[in-house]
């Protein structure tokens, strides 16, 4: 399930994103080219995501599932903020 705090935090929420991204690149033995020519979407857009530096749209999502043979849900699954939001005391 996803850490509510995500919607909270586009930053967070991208990186998240990415991490989740790049683990299941990782898991199938993919390089981000080699991603890149399964989804028609350039290396340095994938390696931006990757970190977090970029927020993809819904088809572009749509295009990494079908790129890593995987429901486009597997890439929103699972999220975890990366730090804890600072508190305002």
């Amino acid at each position: 399930m996803a850490d509510p705090r995500l919607d909270q935090d586009a930053k967070n929420a991208s990186a998240a994103f990415g991490a989740r991204l790049r683990e299941l690149r990782t898991q199938q033995g993919l390089s981000q080219d080699a991603l890149a020519l399964a989804t028609d979407i350039h290396p340095t857009a994938i390696g931006r995501m990757e970190r977090g530096a970029r927020e993809p749209r819904l088809t572009t999502i749509l295009r990494l599932a079908h790129g890593l043979n995987t429901p486009p849900g597997e890439l929103l699954s699972d999220l975890r903020a990366s730090r804890t939001p600072k508190s305002n005391s």
